[in-house]
C-alpha cells in the first residue's frame, strides 16, 4: 500500500475543480457532468501511475458503483460503494443513475468539489431579495382587493426570471390573502 498511498498524494496536488460546463435545461443551472469530473483528475492519476476503474455491481432498484484506484505496482484501493436508486426503472432511469453515481463517487474519492460559485450564487440571492423586498408589499397590498387587482400588480412587475420565481414563491399565499 506504500506505492499506492504516495502517489495518490502526489496526484492530488494536481487535482483541479470539476468545471462547470454542462447546462441542466430543466434547472436553468449548470453543473460539473461526469466528463468534467474525471478531466480534473485523470492527468494527475495517470501521471501518477494511477489506473481510475468505476464498476457497478448488481442492484434490483439502482445502481452500485465502486471506485477503484489500481497503482501500476498492482497495489489497488477502493473508496467503497455507492448506491443510488434509479428514477425510472427503464435503460433511462438506470442510465441517469449510472452517469450520477460515477460522477458523485468520483469527486467524493478524489476529494475534488465543481468549481466554487458561491459568489455568484450570493449575488443572485441578494439581488432577488432586492427584488421582492420592491415588489411583494405591492402584490400584497393589490391581493387583499381581490383576484383581478392582484393580477393588474403582478402584470406591472418587470418580466423575467425573478418574476418568476416571486410568483412561484408567493403565489399561494397572495391568492389567500384575500380570502381571509
Amino acid at each position: 500500500m506504500k506505492n499506492i498511498a504516495s502517489a495518490l498524494v502526489k496526484a492530488q496536488k494536481a487535482f483541479g475543480p470539476a468545471l462547470k460546463t454542462a447546462s441542466n435545461p430543466h434547472f436553468k443551472n449548470k453543473y460539473a457532468d461526469l466528463a468534467a469530473c474525471i478531466e480534473a483528475v485523470i492527468d494527475g492519476l495517470n501521471n501518477n501511475g494511477i489506473f481510475l476503474m468505476q464498476t457497478s455491481h448488481e442492484c434490483d432498484d439502482g445502481i452500485v458503483i465502486e471506485t477503484l484506484f489500481i497503482h501500476e505496482s498492482g497495489e489497488q484501493v477502493s473508496a467503497g460503494k455507492l448506491h443510488v436508486p434509479a428514477s425510472k426503472k427503464d435503460p433511462q432511469g438506470y442510465g441517469s443513475a449510472l452517469t450520477y453515481a460515477r460522477r458523485y463517487a468520483l469527486m467524493a474519492a478524489c476529494g475534488i468539489a465543481p468549481e466554487d460559485d458561491d459568489g455568484h450564487a450570493t449575488a443572485v440571492d441578494e439581488a432577488y431579495k432586492a427584488f421582492e423586498d420592491a415588489n411583494l408589499p405591492r402584490l400584497r397590498e393589490a391581493a387583499l382587493e381581490g383576484l383581478e387587482a392582484l393580477q393588474k400588480a403582478f402584470k406591472a412587475v418587470p418580466m423575467g426570471p425573478m418574476k418568476e420565481k416571486l410568483w412561484a414563491t408567493h403565489s399561494q399565499s397572495l391568492k389567500n390573502a384575500n380570502k381571509n
